[in-house]
Parts: C-alpha cells; sequence; structure tokens
C-alpha cells in the first residue's frame, strides 16, 4: 500500500462487495450450492476443526456459528447500506443453522441470504439512479459520514438519507472536477447500473466462496478458501509466472481491454495487439470456433485466453484508434510462460554526495516487493524457477562488483510470501545459523537454519520497514536485528507472527481434477532467535520514521481474533554487531539533515494531514468548502513543483494531475491510467533517500571513529565488516 492522500479524500461512492461483471447470459444464480461445492464444506471443515492440520482449531459450536454468520453479512454489506435491521432480525433462523449448515455442506443459508441482499442491493441503486433527475443543493451545510463500521443496522428511511448524501458526494466530485450536469448523470448512471449488472450476475462459486470465506476467517484472521480458480490465481501470484499471451487486461463497460503488453510475452513479440485494444472474441487453437465475448467476466476471459505453453489462441479484436464500431480483426498467437517481473526484485544505486569531511558513497538498493518463489519449478529442480533469493543474490553480485559502500533492502508493504525465502534470504547476509523458529499447535518447537556458510554481501546493510511489511518481511527484519548484522530503519511492521500452509483438499477424495478448492490454514507460529514472537508488536526498527498509519487502523492488532503475542526461549546465534551505541548519533545526524530537506518534510506533512483528516470520518457535501479544499490542494502541489525545479530536485511526474477526477478505475481512459501508474513508481521517495543517507552516516562514523567501531562491530572479521 502506498500512503499518500487518503484514499477516503477521493472516492466516497457506495459500492457492492467486489464482483466481477459475467457474460450477459450467464446463467442464474441458483438456489442452492453444488455438489462439489458441498463436499468442499465439509472438507475444509474436517481441515479446521483438526488440530493435526489447524494451529488453533475452533470448534463449531453456537457461538462460532454466530461469528461466522455476523462475518458473512459484513462480507457482503460492510457499510452497512443495503440491509436493514428487520433484514437482519429477519435472518436470525438462518444464523442459527450455520454451523450444522457447514459440516452437512447444505449450504442453503448462505444463497437465501445473498437472494435477500441482490434484492435490496437492487432496490437502493434504483433510488440512486432516481436521485439523479433533480441536481443536489451544494449550498447546504451537510456532511457525508463515511466511517459505518460501528453503526447499527439502519431503517428505510436511514437508508434512503445515506444513498441520498453518497450520491450527493458521486455528483460533486464530478461537478468539481469540471464536468457538465448532463456528463454527471450520465456517468453516475452508467456506474450504478454496472453496479447492479455486476449482483445480478453472481455465479454460485462467488456467493459460496464468501460464506466459507467467513467460516476461515472467523478461526484466523490468515485462513482463506480458495476455490480451484482462486488457488490457481494465489500459486501464480507466488511463482511470478503464468502461461498465456503476455498482456494485462481490464474490463471496461462490456468488453476486455489490453491494459499493458507485458515485455518479451508473446503479444509484445508478435506486435499486432497494442495496449487499449478491445478483445471481442477467443478461439482455441488455429482453427477453433470463435466465441463471442462480450459481456463476460474478466476472470472467464482470461480462463478463455489462458493456456499450456506453446499452444495457440486466437483473438478477435477491435483496434483501441477505431472505437467500438472500428472493424474487427483477428491475430493468432502461440502462448508461453510468462514471468510477471513487476513483482520481481529490483536494484538500483543511489549516490550520497560527499559533505564536510565525508566522501561520496554509493548505496546500493534492492526493492523486494514479496517474498515469492515457484515452489512447483523447485520441486521440479527446475533451473530457471522463479525465487526472490536468487534474484536478490544477483543484484548483490553487481553490487558487490561496483563496490558500492553499502546496501538499503526495501521491504516496505512487502506483505510476505515464502518461509523458505525468508530463511534463505536471511543467509545471503550471514553466515551458518538459526534464521527463525516455529512452534507448532503440539508445542513442539523447530529451529530453521541457515545452513550455506556463503556470504553473498558482507558489507554494511539497512533494512527499511513499514507497517505494511509483514509475515516473511518480519522474520527477515528480525533475523537482522538479532544477529545485529545491519540497521533496522522505518515503522513498526504488521505484527504477523504465524505461518500458513496450503491444503489441496482433492487429496482425499483423490479426484483427477481439481473440483474442491485449497485451504490456506494457520499451522504454526514464529518466533525469532532471540525468543520474542512478531505477533501483535512486529519488528521495531532501530531508527524511526514518523508512523505514517495507526497501529489501531492497520495491522495484526487490528483483528478480534488474532493470536496474542507471546515469547519463548532465545537460540545461541552470532551477533555480528551491536548498533545501540551509534543510533544517538545517526539519530541526530537525520534529525538535522531533514531540517533542509524538502522532500521529507513534505511528506511529514502529507501524513499529518493523512491522519487528521482520517480521524474526521466524513466530507463536507458543501460545495464552497471542498471546493477551497481541492484548490488548497493543486496550489500546494503546484508550489512544492514550483520549489523542486528552483532547487533543482527531481520533479514530481504527477505534479500536474487533478487531485480527484470524479470517476472509478474502470471509468478512466486505460492506457492513460497505466501510464500514470508508471509514473507514479518515478516519483522522490524521501523515505528511501534518506535510509540510504542514513546507512552512509553509519559507515563515515564507524570508519572515522575506531574505538566506537570496535565497540558496535566487535567481530570485524564476521559478515557486516564495516570498517578496515
Amino acid at each position: 500500500m502506498n500512503y499518500r492522500v487518503p484514499a477516503f479524500l477521493l472516492a466516497f461512492a457506495l459500492t457492492v462487495p467486489t464482483a466481477l461483471l459475467a457474460r450477459a447470459d450467464a446463467p442464474t444464480l441458483g438456489s442452492g450450492p453444488t455438489v462439489d461445492q458441498a463436499t468442499a464444506s465439509k472438507l475444509v471443515y474436517g481441515v479446521l476443526s483438526d488440530s493435526r492440520y489447524a494451529y488453533r482449531p475452533r470448534p463449531l459450536d453456537a457461538a462460532t456459528s454466530a461469528d461466522v454468520f455476523k462475518r458473512y453479512l459484513e462480507s457482503l454489506d460492510g457499510g452497512k447500506q443495503f440491509f436493514t435491521k428487520a433484514d437482519v432480525d429477519g435472518f436470525a433462523p438462518l444464523a442459527a443453522r450455520t454451523g450444522d449448515a457447514i459440516r452437512s455442506g447444505e449450504l442453503d443459508p448462505a444463497f437465501q441470504v445473498f437472494a435477500v441482499y441482490r434484492q435490496r442491493v437492487t432496490e437502493r441503486i434504483n433510488y440512486a439512479r432516481g436521485l439523479l433527475r433533480q441536481e443536489p443543493d451544494f449550498t447546504r451545510e451537510e456532511r457525508f459520514e463515511y466511517d459505518r463500521k460501528d453503526v447499527p443496522w439502519g431503517t428505510d428511511a436511514e437508508l434512503d438519507e445515506l444513498w441520498r448524501k453518497s450520491v450527493k458526494n458521486d455528483w460533486l466530485r464530478l461537478k468539481l472536477a469540471g464536468k457538465s450536469a448532463a456528463d454527471i448523470r450520465k456517468t453516475l448512471d452508467k456506474r450504478y447500473e454496472t453496479q447492479l449488472k455486476g449482483i445480478n450476475e453472481w455465479k454460485n462459486e462467488d456467493v459460496f466462496s464468501i460464506y466459507l470465506n467467513a467460516y476461515t476467517r472467523a478461526v484466523d484472521p490468515h485462513t482463506d478458501y480458495f476455490t480451484p480458480r482462486t488457488a490457481e490465481n494465489f500459486n501464480q501470484a507466488m511463482s511470478l509466472s503464468l502461461e498465456g499471451i503476455g498482456a494485462q487486461l481490464q474490463r471496461q463497460d462490456d468488453v476486455v481491454v489490453i491494459r499493458e503488453v507485458v515485455p518479451g510475452g508473446p503479444v509484445a513479440m508478435d506486435g499486432t495487439l497494442k495496449a487499449g485494444d478491445r478483445i471481442v472474441g477467443v478461439g482455441q487453437g488455429r482453427s477453433g470456433a470463435v466465441e463471442d465475448v462480450i459481456g463476460w467476466r474478466i476472470d472467464d476471459v482470461v480462463a478463455k485466453i489462458r493456456g499450456a505453453k506453446d499452444t495457440q489462441v486466437r483473438l478477435e479484436y477491435i483496434p483501441a484508434a477505431e472505437g467500438l464500431d472500428g472493424k474487427h480483426r483477428m491475430v493468432t498467437l502461440t502462448r508461453q510462460k510468462i514471468r510477471l517481473s513487476e513483482q520481481a526484485a529490483k536494484g538500483e544505486t543511489m549516490t550520497i554526495p560527499a559533505a564536510a569531511g565525508v566522501p561520496e558513497r554509493r548505496i546500493g538498493v534492492v526493492k523486494l516487493p514479496t517474498f515469492y518463489q515457484d515452489f512447483e519449478g523447485r520441486r521440479r529442480n527446475a533451473a530457471d524457477y522463479a525465487s526472490a533469493t536468487r534474484d536478490v543474490a544477483k543484484l548483490l553480485a553487481g553490487f558487490k562488483a561496483d563496490k558500492l559502500d553499502g546496501v538499503v533492502l526495501d521491504l516496505r508493504n512487502n506483505g510476505g510470501g515464502s518461509l523458505d525465502e525468508a530463511i534463505e534470504l536471511t543467509g545471503l547476509f550471514i553466515e551458518q545459523g538459526p534464521v527463525v523458529q516455529v512452534r507448532e499447535s503440539g508445542g513442539r518447537v523447530t529451529v530453521n537454519s541457515d545452513r550455506n556458510p556463503a556470504v553473498a554481501w558482507d558489507g554494511p546493510l539497512a533494512v527499511l520497514i513499514n507497517r505494511g511489511s509483514a509475515s516473511a518481511s518480519e522474520i527477515f527484519a528480525g533475523a537482522i536485528q538479532d544477529y545485529g548484522r545491519g540497521l533496522v530503519i522505518g515503522e513498526t511492521t504488521f505484527g504477523k507472527g504465524t505461518v500458513q500452509n496450503v491444503v489441496p483438499l482433492d487429496r482425499w477424495p483423490a479426484s483427477e481434477k481439481e473440483r474442491f478448492g485449497q485451504v490456506k490454514l494457520t499451522i504454526a507460529q514464529f518466533f525469532r532467535v532471540s525468543g520474542s514472537s512478531t505477533q501483535h508488536k512486529g519488528v521495531v526498527p532501530d531508527l524511526a520514521f514518523p508512523a505514517s498509519v495507526d497501529a489501531s487502523e492497520f495491522g495484526e492488532s487490528t483483528y478480534d481474533n488474532a493470536l496474542p503475542w507471546t515469547r519463548i526461549a532465545a537460540v545461541p546465534h552470532t551477533q555480528y554487531g551491536n548498533f545501540a551505541p551509534i543510533v544517538p548519533r545517526l539519530d541526530g545526524l537525520h534529525s538535522q539533515r531533514i531540517r533542509n530537506d524538502r522532500e521529507f518534510q513534505w511528506w511529514e506533512e502529507d501524513v499529518q494531514q493523512f491522519r487528521t483528516e482520517a480521524a474526521k470520518k466524513y466530507v463536507s457535501l458543501n460545495e464552497a468548502e471542498r471546493r477551497a479544499e481541492r484548490d488548497k490542494q493543486e496550489n500546494q502541489r503546484k508550489q512544492r513543483q514550483q520549489i523542486r525545479k528552483e532547487l533543482g530536485l527531481p520533479l514530481d511526474p504527477l505534479a500536474e494531475d487533478s487531485s480527484d477526477d470524479g470517476l472509478t478505475g474502470n471509468e478512466r481512459d486505460i492506457v492513460k491510467d497505466a501510464a500514470r501508474e508508471k509514473a507514479a513508481e518515478k516519483r522522490p521517495d524521501p523515505l528511501l533517500r534518506e535510509s540510504a543517507a542514513i546507512l552512509a552516516d553509519a559507515v563515515n562514523l564507524l570508519e572515522k571513529d575506531r574505538p566506537l567501531s570496535a565497540q558496535v562491530l566487535p567481530q570485524s572479521t564476521a559478515p557486516g565488516r564495516w570498517a578496515d
């Protein structure tokens, strides 16, 4: 996640739960689960109620059943904008059947509740569309209270008022963006129609998945049920690879559009298709019949386009330049294995200028978005299987050859991934030794160690973290900190100290194809080599930046059923260094430097603004007040860009963008929106630059002060040698 201007300042449209639009001729939603779904429900119950699998099994008793049903309602209507109190009260008999329904696979309660939900969505969306006939009065002093987490279920009259304000806010955003009343009506009517269409075309699989995940999340916040399709997507995300054509697709209106072409993939190599082209038909092989896919769900279209490596797919498309009424064309592509390089490790070099008495320093930066691993490729011992550790090792080898002065490993917003990768990545910076302790449900503790004596980088190291750094990121950062191998900089991490494993449900019925999905469930709790758990508390940095988000708003501590913090005995490990004596001096240099660092100061201002606005939990519906807020933000952005020009600082590529165009993602020009995302990656990053400067400070201090170096790094010949 990127902590910029709060999202709630930019978009407040009340929405239905995430659901991809289905084809217009899709079969209507059935009244109950399929036979396979009923079996999957019983299998999930068997796994999660068995202590041989689940770390903390939870009996599906009356209390758990009530919790599951509550979570199901929240999954459907978390903003309490569709169901009325009368509806919820009427669900009481269905709520009482929840436990029996999951155990037996007779999941009719889920579908009965959804039938009411779909009816209420229809009523509310039709009401919202009716409000568009008359332009709202924006001179009144009104507020839209968007935080509805703790509000009670409302009456029909209360929901009418909520939707009136929601529509008013949607209208005001578009008006502030310069849209005419006629354009606003057209945009919003189409938006609401699209939301309604999406709900009306849900499949049994969608309802079943939400209901079963209400159960898994009642057991543990990190336990999930994957349908066969979502399981495939999860495995592809972890392996950073798939077999297909090499294009990012997005649905807009009733058509799937190419958002971006993946470099090196079949689409890029062929050169026929371009970003913005619309796919309207898909055929299999060189001569297979082409199916019209206009109006299909995007996941259904993707399933048709993906396929085994070296097979052919025919695509009927309309070029972007010709509009929806343009001539249809055909292209045949051969599917290949595609490496999803966007989430792979990336490296760059930052130069810290020379200053009074200190030389110029060159710091290598490794940005690691996730701890990915191609599990299947590793099992087959494939030579090119995706691995975060292998990719980082290559970057470190390059830094070493270039004789860089230090390395910053950027784990901000890295939500974790493979436990093995966290251990092996730690091994790139230490000699053999324990990395993490894992305690299973029965209490047995296993110490997982790096057994490779080789060290890829033995120079100065810093790890940059924030609240979005979780799980495997916390294992790595905690080990580096416990070993005294490097400085940990940034914010306290997420606080997820549990280990999950994926259990395929097809193993018990021994089905020939994937029918029942998978369960990702918590099987253990991990502990640092120091014996402390990261659960709830996270990893606390040696040198802290201002917190961009409060722990009460985001992190493990916000889950009502998360495991508590605890600790176990430490295990012997090498202590390469102790940075406590140097941290005050580094903090002083940091404070002195950021007093003259405009970008860092602006970041601090934005964080404060974020926290202030988040505490309000409302927006004004008065046009004059909102326009003043908008003008203030735009003037601030322009002033900052002008200061950058005057001071010779890198320019913000998004400085000319409006703060809010009033549109949703599917309403924007897809090609321009993708280009904007790319430009956002090049925005100034004062936190990363300052982390590199702090590491350079540490190198300078330890080189100049031999007694201090001996105190901080007593084992000067071990990995992490910072001074000679």
